[in-house]
C-alpha cells in the first residue's frame, strides 16, 4: 500500500510563502493498492494535481467522501479523469439515518457555480450511497471499516486493510466534543488499536481554545495522546489550520518527538505534507509492518 498526500489542510485553501514546505491545498489523499487500484480519501484542492497523474491510466477510480463540507469536495470539479470519455469513476457517500447524504461535490457543477454541469460530464460517475464495505472488497479486495465521527453536520472515518496492512483516515473529528459525541475516546482507542498508519485531524492547540470547543475539530496533544494509546505504528497529524505556517508545524514535529520519546510509546509522528509518500508492506519472513515515509 503507497500513500500519497495532495492536500493537507483544513477550511480553506491557503497558498503563499508561509505555506510552502506543507502545502496549502484542502484534504485530498491517494491511496495506491498493491493490485493497482486507486483509492482517493476526500476530494478537496488537492484532487487537482492527482488528476493529472490519474488521467494516464485506464483504470477505475473510487473516491470515498469523509463528508460533504467545501473544504473537502471543491476540487472535483478540476480532476482532469471526470472529462474522460466513459472513464469509470465510483464515489462513495455516507448513509445517515437511512436516508441518502446527497453530495454536494455534484451539485456545485450546476452551470452557474461551475460552467460545466455535472450531467454533460462525458465520464461514468456513479454516485453509490450504500454498500462502501461489500462494494470495495468486490471491486479492489479492500476491507473498510467505517466510524461516526464527532463533527457538526456528521461524517465517516475509514480503516483500510489489504494484505495485512492498514490505514485510518479519520479527518474532521473532534475526540472531546462538547456536544454528545457520536463516538467517545475508549471507542476510537479500540477501533484505531495498532493500525499501521492512522491520518487524524489535528487542526488545534490548545491556544486556539476555549473559542474553537465544538467546532469538529482536535488538539495536537489529545490526538498523540490517542495514537499511543491505540498503539498505533505511525501517527500522520493532517488538517492543519489554515493559519498554522510552515514554522509553527516544523515546531510540533519536534514537540511530538520530545512527546513519544518521554512516553516510550511506539508510534512515529510527522505532519502531513504534500508530496509525503508512505509506504506500507510487510517482511517476507513475517513481522511488523514496515513503514517508510519520504517526500517525494
Amino acid at each position: 500500500m503507497i500513500i500519497t498526500f495532495y492536500g493537507v489542510r483544513g477550511s480553506t485553501a491557503v497558498p503563499g510563502p508561509q505555506t510552502v514546505k506543507y502545502g496549502g491545498n484542502t484534504s485530498c489523499v491517494h491511496i495506491e493498492l498493491d493490485n493497482g487500484h486507486d483509492l482517493i480519501l476526500d476530494a478537496g484542492t488537492g484532487i487537482r494535481l492527482l488528476g493529472q497523474k490519474l488521467a494516464k491510466k485506464p483504470t477505475p477510480i473510487n473516491i470515498m467522501l469523509s463528508h460533504r463540507h467545501w473544504d473537502h469536495i471543491q476540487g472535483y470539479p478540476f480532476f482532469a479523469p471526470i472529462y474522460q470519455q466513459d472513464r469509470d469513476i465510483n464515489v462513495f457517500v455516507n448513509v445517515e439515518s437511512g436516508h441518502q447524504f446527497l453530495s454536494s461535490m455534484f451539485a456545485q457543477m450546476d452551470g452557474t457555480n461551475f460552467p460545466v454541469k455535472a450531467e454533460d460530464l462525458p465520464s461514468n460517475n456513479m454516485l453509490r450511497f450504500k454498500g462502501i464495505e461489500s462494494e470495495l472488497y468486490e471491486r479492489t479486495g479492500t476491507t473498510v471499516i467505517k466510524e461516526n465521527l464527532n463533527h457538526p453536520g456528521g461524517g465517516v472515518a475509514y480503516k483500510l486493510t489489504e494484505n495485512t496492512v492498514s490505514c485510518a483516515y479519520v479527518t474532521d473529528n473532534e475526540l472531546d466534543p462538547p456536544y454528545v459525541a457520536k463516538t467517545n475516546y475508549d471507542q476510537w482507542v479500540k477501533y484505531l488499536y495498532r493500525v499501521d498508519v492512522l491520518i487524524h485531524d489535528a487542526q488545534y492547540t490548545e491556544a486556539d481554545m476555549p473559542h474553537k470547543h465544538g467546532w469538529g475539530h482536535s488538539l495536537i496533544s489529545q490526538v498523540r495522546q490517542l495514537a499511543t494509546d491505540a498503539e498505533v505504528g505511525a501517527l500522520v497529524m493532517f488538517h492543519h489550520d489554515p493559519d498554522r505556517s510552515d514554522s509553527q508545524l516544523d515546531e510540533i514535529q519536534i514537540e511530538n518527538a520530545s512527546y513519544l520519546k518521554s512516553h516510550r510509546a511506539p508510534t512515529q509522528s510527522v505532519c502531513a505534507a504534500e508530496g509525503m509518500q508512505i509506504h506500507l508492506s510487510k517482511p517476507v519472513m513475517g513481522g511488523d509492518t514496515r513503514i517508510e515515509i519520504s517526500q517525494i
